[in-house]
């Protein structure tokens, strides 16, 4: 990328040797020297095979500690917000700086930052930028990109998640402040939230996308309860969150009264986003040609026409999966605003993923769900478990390939669950259909 700009003058090859200097000067160095990644080797190192976290509390607790640090020290060295405005310690530069940073800091030995950056900082961050008061911006974003607060996300709730503007908990108006009740799940990093992004149901009679309001929850106010729900994968990165009178004050509203659909869609699309261009983690060596074929080799199946066709088409999606993302961040590169390929590559990535783990295990057979002690096999139980969840995350694969058919391919809108049809109205009215 010598000569490569972002297409509002920056020069991406400038940036880049900043971004090295920096990691140079405060990170191990590559293993295998500048532009390389550390080199894979079957039986050395470690061979967990994970897309959620199962670690001991301790361990846990340490891990969030380095994350912090890490994300302090990228903060203070103008790294820790790179698309973010100067009057927070950001950047300024397009969302392909923010790329380029994190694919040269993948080549380095650094903390894993996810549990700040990918629902806080990818989602939240922006979130607050967009819609709230200037003082609040002022007071919580330049602690959420310091590291020093985690955000959360509380959207789901027992009865509305993939139809998420069906959402009960309420807030009620009390003076200067909002009270709110009811019960929020599957809430990511919940349990070590400073700030929780709350939708509430205001207005019960309207319209459920014109009912909402968003409000920025501050986790530790009285009558916030957040219980971990533990994984069949052993982790419990997910939480139930009960709201039992929680009072905010009126300028933690996130934009206006019954208009918190807006700042929903706002989190929304920045969270497909992230989950679509995720390719960092344990799990992306899933997708590793070189981790494949170590398998391949271990399992005496190099040879097998059925398995090497299974691995070739599996390869061939997550060739295809990246070449989209390519072409999205020279899109943005440009000045084009992410289009459906985020929805695409959400899709491509949460697939790949899973027919890599169904595949290995298939070929492991016993030592995927029994640990013999062997390297490299039961280890990748983790991400067997995890892979319903994949499906689901980020907005499920039904509802992406209904943002697909109506959006881009123009196809009819589906029915909703609260679609007039004379069926409903049969039933309404007592009559029958016949």
């Amino acid at each position: 990328m010598a000569n490569d700009t972002d297409g509002g003058g920056g020069d991406l090859s400038a940036f880049t040797a900043e971004v090295r200097a920096f990691l140079d000067a405060h990170a191990p160095a590559p293993a295998g020297g500048e532009g390389e990644r550390k080199a894979f080797a079957w039986g050395t190192g470690d061979d967990r095979m994970a897309y959620f976290g199962s670690d001991p509390p301790e361990v846990e607790r340490r891990k969030i500690q380095e994350a912090r640090d890490w994300q302090r020290t990228r903060y203070e060295n103008g790294f820790g917000w790179i698309t973010g405005p100067a009057e927070y310690a950001g950047r300024g530069l397009s969302p392909v700086h923010d790329m380029v940073y994190n694919a040269v800091e993948a080549e380095y030995d650094v903390p894993d930052t996810g549990v700040l950056s990918v629902v806080g900082l990818g989602m939240i961050g922006p979130t607050v930028l967009a819609h709230a008061r200037q003082h609040i911006k002022d007071r919580w974003l330049p602690e959420m990109y310091r590291g020093d607060a985690i955000a959360c996300q509380l959207f789901s709730e027992p009865e509305a998640g993939s139809d998420l503007a069906s959402v009960q908990t309420r807030a009620v108006r009390d003076g200067a402040a909002w009270i709110l009740s009811g019960q929020k799940v599957w809430t990511s990093v919940a349990h070590h939230s400073r700030l929780g992004l709350a939708l509430t149901r205001t207005a019960p009679d309207a319209p459920k996308h014109k009912g909402i309001t968003a409000f920025l929850v501050d986790m530790t106010l009285p009558g916030v309860e957040v219980r971990p729900l533990r994984q069949m994968t052993g982790g419990a990165d997910f939480n139930e969150v009960f709201l039992n009178k929680v009072r905010v004050p009126d300028d933690h509203r996130l934009g206006e009264v019954d208009g918190g659909w807006t700042v929903a869609l706002t989190t929304l699309m920045n969270e497909r986003a992230t989950v679509g261009g995720d390719d960092g983690g344990p799990a992306a060596a899933a997708l590793s040609p070189e981790r494949l074929a170590a398998v391949m080799r271990a399992t005496w199946t190099l040879d097998d026409h059925a398995v090497r066709s299974r691995v070739a088409e599996l390869l061939a999606d997550v060739m295809a999966t990246e070449h989209l993302n390519a072409r999205a961040a020279r899109g943005m590169r440009a000045g084009v605003a992410p289009g459906p390929e985020m929805s695409v590559a959400k899709l491509m990535y949460a697939q790949n993923l899973t027919r890599a783990a169904h595949l290995v295990t298939d070929v492991f057979g016993p030592r995927a769900i029994a640990d013999s002690g062997e390297w490299g096999t039961y280890a990748w139980s983790e991400l067997l478990l995890a892979t319903p969840a994949l499906r689901i995350l980020g907005g499920t694969e039904e509802i992406m390939k209904n943002i697909l058919a109506e959006r881009v391919l123009g196809l009819p809108k589906e029915p909703g669950i609260d679609t007039r049809s004379p069926f409903r109205e049969l039933r309404r009215s007592g009559g029958s259909a016949s």
